[in-house]
């Protein structure tokens, strides 16, 4: 990805209307937006609809970015509150699960949960991660799928830093409780 030292020339001139700095921009960062609002939302088509009305927004929103702070946390602010939106409309709580026997999701004993990972189907994951609160996932998808630092999640999300610990801690404890029935601990926090 661009620093955002390189980034800056691309956003001025994007601001002043420039077509080329916004097909850069879009070039730049529809691909990690798409993937964030297809494990977000829960399949391609939603994704890359949203994909398309996140960048429509960010042309709207781009003068209210603050060039002293990170653009992709921003960026992924936008992205975010896009998709709650687009949940909330929905009442229903989407989530891809296709990469998900990929998705790192460290632990104390790493090996065992991802060996129960491996073992379970599509359908199965997709219960256990039906189970898991939207801002739980949400926070799965930024650390996970997005990359993002644990202060980078918490500028996008607003919340405090501290918090993203707890969040993720809490949903990779739901995860491992819902893959395996009948263990303690395996109610999902809401």
């Amino acid at each position: 990805m661009i620093s955002d030292v390189e980034l800056q020339p691309i956003l001025n001139r994007a601001r002043q209307g420039n077509g080329e700095a916004w097909g850069e921009l879009y070039q730049l960062y529809s691909p990690a937006i798409q993937r964030f609002c297809r494990h977000t939302l829960g399949n391609p088509e939603d994704a890359e609809d949203a994909t398309a009305d996140i960048f429509i927004k960010l042309r709207q929103k781009l003068d209210q970015y603050d060039p002293a702070r990170p653009f992709s946390p921003w960026l992924y602010k936008v992205a975010g509150n896009h998709c709650w939106d687009l949940l909330r409309q929905r009442g229903r709580r989407g989530f891809e699960t296709g990469e998900v026997e990929e998705m790192p999701i460290p632990s104390q004993d790493p090996s065992q949960l991802e060996q129960l990972i491996t073992t379970q189907t599509s359908e199965q994951m997709r219960a256990a991660l039906n189970k898991i609160s939207e801002r739980a996932r949400m926070v799965l998808v930024l650390r996970y799928y997005s990359d993002l630092s644990y202060d980078e999640i918490a500028q996008t999300l607003e919340l405090p830093r501290s918090y993203i610990g707890v969040v993720l801690l809490r949903a990779r404890q739901q995860l491992r409780a819902a893959l395996r029935p009948g263990e303690s601990g395996g109610e999902a926090y809401e």
